[in-house]
C-alpha cells in the first residue's frame, strides 16, 4: 500500500473507464484463491506490458456499469487450506511479490483493493505458470506468443534505473522525499520559483514520472541520486553508501561504521571525505606547517567509491556499494560481475551497467564517460609507488582492492605480477614497451638493485601474463608487452 494515497480516488478514476483494461479488473465477491492467483499473475504481467507500475483488482464494483454494489469478500479471513489468503497467495506467486489489500467504504459500501506491482525483470508466474488479460480474460501467456515476446522486450529495453522506486505520489510528498534544490546547486543552476518548476525539471530528467492518476512516480534513478534518505525507499534502503573502518587486516574489529543514506548526487563528496578521515595514518611537520598523511591517493579512492556506485546490480536488493578500510588495504565493492574481462581492464571500452546514473555523475564531474576510471586508479597507485589495484569478481560480485605497504619487501608475489602486467597494459595502450627501468620507477628500486626487477619480470614472464617484444641489448634493456597484444 502506498502511505497516504487516495484509493478512493483511484477507484474513481479507473470507473470512468468506458470498460476494464489490461492492468485493472473489476469483481464482486469472487474469493476462490486459485483464480485470484491466475489475476494476480496475469494483471502483474498486463501493468508491465501497458507500462503501469501497478496493476489492480477491486472488488464492490459491477463490471459494465462500473456501479458501486460493495462486496462480501474479506481478505483478512480467507484462507486456503490451513494458510492466511495473503501469505499463500505470495508463495506461490514468483518473483515473489509484496501484496497487500486495502479496505475502505464508499457510498457507505465496502471496497476492497488488491494492489499488484508491475512485473520488472521476468514474467510473473503463479504456480510456475504464467498468465495474461485478453480482454477481460486470464489467459495462460504461452497461448499468446506475440505478447510474450513484447513482454520480454520490455523487460530488455527497461533499465534498472527506471524502475518504479515509489509511486502514486502528491506534489508535497516528493518534496519530502527529493532533494529538488541540491540539483540546482550542484549544476550551478537558478533555482526555480516554484515547485512545479522544479518537478518538470525532474520529469525532463526522468526521476520522476507522471502517471494515470495525476500522481507521480520516483524512478530508482532519482531516488539513488537525489534521495533525502534511502531508507525512504524500500527497494533501495539498501543501496546506500556505507562505509567501514576495522582495527586490522580481517573483519572481527569494526572501529567505525557510517551509513550515507542520501542520495549519491549528494552524498558523493561526503563519502570521500569520510573515508579520506579513515584513512589518515597521522601528521607530519613539513616547513613549520602540520600536514595529513594519506596512506593511499585520493583520486584512486574517489575512483573506487565512483565504480561501486555505477557498476552495481540494481536488481540485487540486498546489497549495495560498500568501502571497507583495514591496517593494509581498502576494498570497494558493488553486488553484480564485473563486465569485462578482468585481463582488460585497462583498455576495455566504456561500458556502465548502469547508464543512466553513470551519464548524470559525469555531469557533476563524479566519474568520466572514457571508460578511464581504472586506468586513473593504477595511475594514480603509480605515482605512490603502491600495487596494482586487485580485482575480485565472480557471477555476484565486484571487489577492488587497493593495497598500502610502507616497504616494498612487503609486496605478496601476486601483487608484483599483477601490477607488472598492468604496467605493461597501461604502457602498451600508450604506444610503449615496458622495460626494466620503467619497472624500476614503479616499484621505486634503485638502479642498483635492478636484479630484483629482473627476477620480478622472470616471475612474470613464468606466469604467462606478459611476454618478451625485443630482446636487443640484453636482458637490462629488455622491452615487454601483454600476453594479449
Amino acid at each position: 500500500m502506498q502511505n497516504g494515497y487516495d484509493y478512493k480516488a483511484l477507484i474513481n478514476i479507473l470507473c470512468s473507464y468506458d470498460s476494464e483494461e489490461d492492468w485493472f479488473e473489476f469483481k464482486s465477491s469472487n474469493s476462490n484463491p486459485e483464480i485470484i492467483g491466475k489475476d494476480i499473475s496475469a494483471l502483474s504481467n498486463s501493468a508491465a506490458l501497458s507500462d503501469h507500475p501497478y496493476g489492480y483488482m477491486i472488488w464492490g464494483i459491477k463490471d459494465g456499469n462500473h456501479e458501486i454494489i460493495g462486496t462480501t469478500f474479506k481478505p483478512k479471513t480467507e484462507k486456503k487450506g490451513n494458510d492466511e489468503l495473503l501469505g499463500w497467495l505470495s508463495t506461490q506467486s514468483y518473483p515473489r511479490l509484496v501484496l497487500d489489500f486495502i479496505e475502505l467504504e464508499m457510498e457507505g459500501k465496502r471496497i476492497v483493493v488488491l494492489e499488484i506491482p508491475a512485473a520488472q525483470k521476468e514474467p510473473q508466474r503463479f504456480c510456475d505458470k504464467e498468465y495474461i488479460r485478453i480482454g477481460s480474460s486470464t489467459r495462460e501467456l504461452r497461448n499468446y506468443p506475440e505478447k510474450e515476446r513484447l513482454l520480454w522486450k520490455r523487460f530488455d529495453n527497461v533499465p534498472s534505473e527506471m524502475l518504479i522506486a515509489q509511486s502514486d505520489l502528491k506534489e508535497e510528498e516528493i518534496s519530502y522525499l527529493l532533494d529538488f534544490d541540491s540539483y540546482f546547486i550542484l549544476q550551478n543552476l537558478p533555482l526555480p520559483s516554484s515547485l512545479r518548476g522544479k518537478i518538470e525539471r525532474f520529469i525532463d530528467e526522468k526521476f520522476l514520472i507522471v502517471n494515470d492518476s495525476k500522481t507521480y512516480s520516483i524512478t530508482f534513478l532519482g531516488a539513488l541520486l537525489f534521495a533525502r534518505n534511502l531508507n525512504h525507499f524500500p527497494s533501495l534502503a539498501m543501496k546506500a553508501i556505507r562505509i567501514i573502518l576495522y582495527k586490522g587486516k580481517g573483519k572481527l574489529n569494526a572501529v567505525n561504521d557510517v551509513s550515507l543514506t542520501a542520495g549519491y548526487a549528494v552524498s558523493f563528496s561526503v563519502a570521500l571525505d569520510t573515508a579520506s578521515n579513515m584513512l589518515k595514518k597521522g601528521e607530519i611537520i613539513d616547513s613549520a606547517i602540520r600536514k595529513d598523511v594519506i596512506r593511499i591517493p585520493i583520486q584512486a579512492v574517489r575512483e573506487v567509491l565512483a565504480n561501486t556506485l555505477i557498476h552495481q546490480d540494481l536488481s540485487d536488493r540486498g546489497a549495495g556499494p560498500m568501502i571497507e578500510i583495514f591496517d593494509n588495504r581498502l576494498e570497494g565493492s558493488n553486488p553484480g560481475m564485473l563486465l569485462v574481462p578482468k585481463d582488460r581492464i585497462i583498455d576495455a571500452p566504456p561500458k556502465a551497467r548502469n547508464e543512466a546514473l553513470a551519464a548524470f555523475l559525469r555531469r557533476l564531474h563524479i566519474v568520466e564517460e572514457r571508460g578511464s576510471g581504472f586506468d586513473r586508479i593504477e595511475e594514480a597507485m603509480e605515482a605512490y609507488h603502491l600495487p596494482s589495484p586487485a580485482i575480485d569478481t565472480d557471477e555476484t560480485f565486484t571487489r577492488i582492492k587497493l593495497f598500502f605497504y610502507e616497504e616494498f619487501s612487503e609486496w605478496k608475489l601476486e601483487d608484483r605480477i599483477w601490477t607488472v602486467y598492468l604496467s605493461s597494459c597501461l604502457k602498451y595502450i600508450e604506444g610503449e614497451y615496458l622495460t626494466n627501468a620503467d619497472l624500476r620507477e614503479r616499484f621505486n628500486i634503485k638502479a642498483s638493485n635492478s636484479s630484483i626487477v629482473s627476477r620480478i619480470l622472470n616471475e612474470a614472464l613464468a606466469s604467462g601474463k606478459i611476454r618478451i617484444y625485443d630482446e636487443i641489448g640484453g636482458k637490462k634493456s629488455r622491452k615487454y608487452i601483454p600476453y594479449w597484444a
